[in-house]
This record gives C-alpha cells, sequence and structure tokens, in this order.
C-alpha cells in the first residue's frame, strides 16, 4: 500500500463482449465506461489506503465517442486531488483496438492515436486512518 498522491495512475484494459450490445451498429451503453471508473477507482482505493472505498460523485462526463461490442478499451484513472478521506480522480477510456468488418470476420485494428471515448471525474472516500 502506497499513500495516495496526485498524479498516482492506474490503468485497465479489457475487451468490450458482444453481449454488452445495447443499441443498433453493436453500440454499448455509457453506463459500460462509467462501470469501468469504478473497477479503476476500486483498484486505486486498494493501493493506495487498503480498501476498496466508495464512489461519492461524479462530475464533468463526457460520451466524446463509441464505444462498440468488439472494442479493446483502455480505462484510466489518476489521482487529481488528496483530502482526508476523498481522492477526487480524472478518469479517461480510450479505444485502443477496434473490429474491422471490411477486412474480415474476425479482422481488427490497433488505432493509432486511440480515440477518447468517455472522460469524466469523480470522488471516492474511504476510511477514515
Amino acid at each position: 500500500m502506497t499513500r495516495a498522491e496526485v498524479g498516482m495512475t492506474v490503468t485497465h484494459r479489457r475487451y468490450v463482449p458482444f453481449s454488452h450490445a445495447h443499441y443498433a451498429g453493436n453500440l454499448v451503453d455509457g453506463a459500460y465506461s462509467l462501470a469501468a471508473f469504478g473497477d479503476v477507482a476500486t483498484e486505486m482505493c486498494i493501493r493506495t489506503d487498503g480498501d476498496e472505498g466508495l464512489f461519492a460523485s461524479y462530475s464533468e462526463v463526457q460520451f466524446k465517442a463509441p464505444v462498440r461490442a468488439g472494442d479493446c478499451i483502455e480505462i484510466t484513472a489518476t489521482v487529481v486531488r488528496v483530502g482526508s478521506r476523498s481522492r477526487e480522480m480524472e478518469f479517461e477510456v480510450r479505444v485502443i483496438a477496434r473490429g474491422n468488418p471490411e477486412r474480415g470476420e474476425s479482422a481488427a485494428d490497433v488505432l493509432e492515436p486511440p480515440i477518447v471515448a468517455t472522460t469524466a471525474r469523480g470522488v471516492v472516500v474511504v476510511p477514515a486512518a
């Protein structure tokens, strides 16, 4: 366990399964990104405070580009403020690879640069030390 400090970052990567597609074009709902933010925030709190913590609020949530089933995404949380029990973080979902059905049923491409799909700020709280 390390002490929470501004600039600390946790990153997860995952494949978006087709079972999560909700809309035409194999789009997933925005809640998928928010759930992913919760996962990276939980790891951050475990690393910094030895506790999973609890989400208190989101702000500045922006859905900038679609996330689709078949995407590989990277989710990042970065600490931007440390209070006595609160940790404010900036979050970002980037699409780092996407299926390319024009090349074949299972073809996919690594995206350079990645597509920033969702951003947000959030506050989590942890138990008093």
